[in-house]
């Protein structure tokens, strides 16, 4: 069986699986991150969302074969404690309901925010749309990275 090592929230990782195995099982069955969620399994709902290289990628659709020697961030690298402004702002925002999709949806604010730490309304809604939210909590995920846009770039300053 192939090995592979992976650079995982910053640590190196190594995984004896087969080439084909989707970067999603990796994670969740052979590293025990158990926060990137399986959703559909067809690259559709966005739950499975990390970060390869710092772009917002679907890890149900990428072989581990075609992941190793990038830097995987997933929701447990995002921060550890909890204490990322997207993070505190889904709590002040009740934005969870059942909670399933928001590691995703975190994940691709974060990107969103990265690379525009400023959006508008329609941008947020652009940029998250291939988020699915089964509890309907877009406007609060919108009110979310409006106020952790605002936390980032006070801190900044």
């Amino acid at each position: 069986m192939p090995r592979y090592t992976l650079k995982v929230n910053g640590q190196a990782r190594t995984v004896d699986v087969p080439a084909d195995t989707p970067l999603l099982w990796v994670l969740r069955d052979n590293l025990e991150l158990v926060g990137t969620k399986y959703g559909c399994g067809i690259g559709q709902c966005g739950a499975c969302m990390v970060h390869l290289n710092g772009v917002p990628m679907r890890s149900c659709q990428a072989p581990v074969s075609t992941v190793a020697g990038l830097a995987i961030t997933t929701i447990e690298g995002l921060d550890p404690t909890g204490a990322h402004p997207l993070q505190k702002a889904w709590c002040d925002h009740d934005v969870p309901q059942c909670g399933y999709c928001q590691a995703g949806q975190i994940m691709t604010a974060a990107a969103l925010l990265r690379n525009n730490p400023n959006p508008t309304d329609g941008e947020i809604d652009d940029a998250m749309a291939g988020n699915l939210c089964r509890c309907g909590t877009y406007l609060r995920i919108r009110a979310a990275i409006k106020d952790a846009a605002g936390t980032m770039k006070g801190a900044a300053q």
